[in-house]
């Protein structure tokens, strides 16, 4: 299929690792080019040059939760594209640990980077789209089933895949559509870290894999594709879903 890329220019955030990464890779694999962000100008350099350099990416380094953000991101998507086709945000989990484990300042820490942070960049990249853009969010699977020992992640990513699906009504009307992905055990460091909390990694895992119907962690590339479509015209009548990337693991319709 043709997901009809070819020189569209996509904003990823938190993309030189992880999901992030893998879905800036399959961007620019049907012919996109992007403008990823990090925290460290280490770590952005290295996206760039793995997504084949200058003529197809172009590095940023920076924090969502900094106010600053969202309008350097658009504008150096325009400055160095010349355009701004869509925004796919993504964002390092809050800490683990139960929500009651978590005090003001956690919660205020992981409220403006998870939450504020991304709506930020979802304003700003709104006024900049025009009629055929997209607006991507990279939530969790909490979004539907707590997961156990991610209070803090239980408690912002189903508001924020509110705030997406009333973004769609309100964008919709422009031609802009919104989506969100909802993650499970897709086998990024962030899965591996929290597997290890358990004290045994491979049994952690071994849980995990028995309690989804395909047995297995996905692989970032698999999440990558479904983010690229779902970015893509190839999916110009799809807004306000959140599409599960999980192997099955979420049990409800």
């Amino acid at each position: 299929m043709d997901l009809g890329l070819q020189q569209k220019v996509y904003v990823t955030t938190g993309a030189t690792r992880g999901l992030g990464l893998a879905s800036a890779r399959e961007l620019v694999a049907d012919g996109a080019r992007v403008v990823v962000s990090g925290r460290t100008k280490e770590s952005v350099e290295a996206a760039v040059a793995e997504l084949g350099g200058p003529d197809h990416a172009h590095g940023v380094v920076a924090d969502n939760s900094d106010p600053a953000t969202a309008a350097a991101l658009v504008e150096a998507a325009q400055e160095r594209f010349g355009r701004l086709d869509g925004v796919l945000i993504s964002v390092g989990g809050p800490a683990a640990g139960p929500v009651l484990g978590a005090g003001d300042d956690a919660w205020r820490g992981a409220f403006e980077s998870v939450f504020l942070g991304a709506l930020r960049i979802a304003r700003v990249a709104a006024e900049a789209l025009t009629e055929g853009g997209v607006i991507g969010f990279v939530l969790s699977g909490s979004v539907r089933e707590p997961i156990s020992g991610l209070g803090m992640s239980n408690g912002l990513r189903p508001g924020l895949a509110m705030a997406a699906k009333s973004l769609a009504d309100e964008l919709g009307p422009r031609g802009i559509r919104v989506v969100g992905l909802l993650p499970a055990r897709i086998d990024t460091d962030r899965v591996r870290e929290l597997d290890a909390l358990s004290g045994d990694a491979a049994a952690a895992r071994t849980r995990a894999s028995a309690a989804i119907p395909l047995g297995r962690y996905g692989t970032p590339e698999e999440f990558g594709k479904v983010a690229a479509f779902l970015l893509s015209p190839a999916a110009s009548y799809l807004t306000g879903v959140m599409v599960p990337v999980d192997g099955g693991a979420l049990r409800g319709l």
